[in-house]
């Protein structure tokens, strides 16, 4: 596995974070006959809160992000990215791990959506995922809180 760290996202990442996007998405949406070359990219925009997002680090370079976005009755995990190359590395496990480490603590369920087909839902899957709905382009996946087993 790859040396990682996370660091706050802050407005100045957005651009280098929407072209990752492009560029991960891109084999699933034209699968799916849904890709648009502007769209991809404006929909991360237009939905960026830099306050809820980690940027992935490896060796001291950008790789991805993770978005946490608390909501009502759960929190949301969006624009998990990871550059390609780090794709098998076990970087996205380790990063995923951390983040429903803490959701655990903090007894919050976690939601999230995945394009139909997409390799990624077998990652979610393995950390207990489960689909709440799916429509003919994206599954939707809850997570409950595992409780901390005492000794």
């Amino acid at each position: 596995m790859a040396d990682w760290a996370t660091r706050r996202a802050s407005t100045a990442d957005v651009e280098t974070v929407a072209e990752l996007r492009a560029v991960v998405l891109r084999p699933d949406l034209e699968r799916l006959g849904r890709y648009d070359e502007h769209r991809v990219r404006q929909r991360l925009r237009d939905k960026f809160v830099p306050e809820h997002t980690q940027v992935i680090e490896v060796g001291g370079e950008f790789a991805g992000c993770v978005t946490l976005r608390p909501a009502e009755d759960a929190h949301w995990l969006e624009n998990f990215l990871l550059a390609p190359h780090l794709h098998g590395s076990g970087t996205g496990t380790a990063v995923l791990t951390g983040l429903l480490e803490q959701c655990d603590r903090d007894g919050t369920v976690v939601r999230l959506q995945v394009l139909q087909g997409s390799a990624a839902r077998r990652l979610y899957e393995r950390h207990g995922f489960t689909v709440e709905s799916e429509d003919p382009v994206d599954v939707f996946m809850k997570r409950e809180p595992v409780p901390a087993v005492r000794d």
